[in-house]
C-alpha cells in the first residue's frame, strides 16, 4: 500500500525520534525555526506547553517552490490524530517579523501521509514570499532537520455531518488546484489502503505548467496499482501548452467536469457521489462557489465556516449541493 511505502522509507528516521527529541531541547535555544523564540506556552518542553513541537526529520523538494517535509511526533504519541481512520489537519503557528502585535500567524495544513502512519506525518508546503500577514509556508520550507514546527491538531473536519470518509459513498471526485492536492491525497490513501473499501476515486489535478504538478509520480503510481478504482486526469492553465500534452487545458469547465469526474448522485439513491474541491479561494469559488461563515460567536470570535450554496462549474454540470464539499 502507498502509505506503507512511506513508512518503510521512514523506518530509519523514525528510529532516531528519541535522539531527535533529545537534541531538540538544545536546538530550540540556538536555531531559528517556525517559532524562533518560544513563549511560555510554547517552550522547548513538549509536556508543559499548549502547542506541541514537531521536529523535522527530513525534507524533499517537489518543485521550484514546494517541499515535502517529514516531522516526528512527540514521544508517546503514535498517531497525529485521535482516530487513524480519519483525515487530519494541523494548525501551524508562526511568529512573523511583520506582525506588530506579536501575535503568531496560523495556517492550516493537511498531511499527505496516511493518518495511520506511526510516529511521523508529512506535509506538502509551498513557499510564498514573506509579506505582512503571511510567511508561514516560507518559514516551514526553510526548516532544517532538527528544527521544529509549532502546531496544534485541529478538530475533525465534518463533511456534511460526519468526519467519516471510508465506505461512505460509491464514487468520489477530487478537484485540486495546486497544493490543494494535499488533503485530497490523504482521502485517497484512506480509501485505497482499505481492501474492503471499493469506492471509486476520480481525481482532476489542475496546475499552471506540467512542472508544477505536485505528487504526480505518486498519483500515477497509485492509478497504476489500482487501475479499476483510482483514475487521475490533469489540466494545465498556463500559456504555450506543449503540443505533446495529452491532458486537459484550462481552469475548469462543464465539459471537463463531466469527462473527468463521476456523475452526480442518482436520484433514486442507488449510486452516491461526493465531489471534494480544494485550492485557492478563487479556484474553489469558480468550481463550487465561496465558503460562507456562520454568525459570530457570543465571545465575538468568528463563526464557523459553512458550505454555503453550490455555484460555479459543478452547479452548471448538474451536481447538487449535497454532492459537493468545499475546503
Amino acid at each position: 500500500k502507498a502509505h506503507r511505502t512511506i513508512l518503510r522509507r521512514s523506518t530509519q528516521n523514525v528510529c532516531l525520534r528519541s535522539t531527535i527529541w533529545a537534541a531538540a531541547s538544545v536546538l530550540c535555544s540556538v536555531v531559528t525555526a517556525v517559532n524562533p523564540a518560544p513563549t511560555s506556552t510554547q517552550s522547548c518542553s513538549s509536556s508543559s506547553m499548549a502547542v506541541p513541537l514537531y521536529p523535522l526529520v527530513d525534507k524533499w523538494r517537489q518543485s521550484h517552490d514546494s517541499w515535502l517535509l517529514r516531522f516526528a511526533l512527540p514521544p508517546g504519541r503514535k498517531y497525529l490524530g485521535n482516530d487513524p481512520s480519519l483525515p487530519t489537519c494541523i494548525s501551524v503557528h508562526h511568529n512573523s517579523s511583520f506582525d506588530e502585535d506579536d501575535k503568531p500567524l496560523k495556517k492550516s495544513y493537511s498531511p499527505v501521509s496516511h493518518p495511520a502512519a506511526e510516529g511521523i506525518f508529512d506535509l506538502l508546503v509551498k513557499s510564498y514570499r514573506p509579506q505582512p500577514g503571511g510567511g508561514v509556508g516560507d518559514a516551514i520550507c526553510n526548516l532544517q532537520p532538527g528544527q521544529h514546527l509549532v502546531g496544534k491538531l485541529k478538530s475533525e473536519r465534518m463533511v456534511h455531518g460526519s468526519p467519516i470518509i471510508s465506505k461512505r459513498w460509491d464514487r468520489i471526485g477530487l478537484v485540486a488546484g495546486g497544493t490543494g492536492v494535499a488533503p485530497l491525497v490523504q482521502i485517497i490513501r484512506i480509501i485505497l489502503d482499505d481492501p474492503t473499501d471499493n469506492t471509486e476515486i476520480y481525481m482532476l489535478s489542475i496546475n499552471r505548467y506540467e512542472k508544477d504538478i505536485l505528487m504526480r509520480d505518486e498519483l500515477d503510481k497509485l492509478a497504476k496499482d489500482h487501475p479499476d478504482q483510482f483514475f487521475v486526469k490533469y489540466s494545465l492553465t498556463g500559456e504555450n501548452v506543449p503540443k505533446e500534452w495529452d491532458g486537459y487545458t484550462g481552469r475548469g469547465s462543464v465539459d471537463m467536469a463531466q469527462q473527468a469526474l463521476p456523475p452526480p448522485s442518482a436520484e433514486d439513491g442507488t449510486q452516491s457521489t461526493m465531489i471534494f474541491v480544494c485550492g485557492t479561494d478563487g479556484f474553489r469559488d469558480m468550481w463550487a462557489g465561496p465558503v460562507a461563515r456562520a454568525p459570530p460567536k457570543s465571545d465575538g470570535s468568528k463563526g464557523p465556516k459553512i458550505q454555503g450554496p453550490l455555484l460555479g462549474v459543478l452547479k452548471d454540470a448538474g451536481y447538487d449541493a449535497s454532492d459537493v464539499f468545499k475546503y
